[in-house]
């Protein structure tokens, strides 16, 4: 039984760990792509004839940052949110109410 336990737990911390890393990534990835959009956008804006801080609150820049931002804070919350509102062993009382529920039906 102590074994089986310890292998609930290691593959619960792998899953973690892996929506952790996943959550990284796509965090690095936005920071680099719309930093380079940004970037691009701000040159081009400039080439235009716009100052810099016209071409760097235009709309077309500070939206792209805006859109993503909110699927990276919506990614956030899975990754760190549930927890913190349903509690650390949220999960764990669940599994442990629902088997006793069986067990009294049986």
């Amino acid at each position: 039984m102590e074994t089986q336990n310890s292998d609930i737990k290691f593959i619960k911390a792998r899953h973690k760990v892996e929506k952790l890393k996943r959550f990284y990534i796509h965090l690095a990835v936005y920071i680099v792509i719309n930093t380079v959009i940004t970037v691009v956008k701000i040159m081009n804006n400039m080439n235009n004839g716009e100052t810099f801080n016209e071409a760097f609150f235009d709309f077309a820049t500070i939206i792209t940052w805006l859109i993503w931002g909110i699927a990276i804070a919506l990614h956030a919350f899975s990754v760190y949110g549930i927890q913190y509102i349903l509690g650390e062993d949220w999960e764990e009382r669940k599994i442990e109410k629902y088997m006793n529920d069986e067990l009294q039906n049986d």
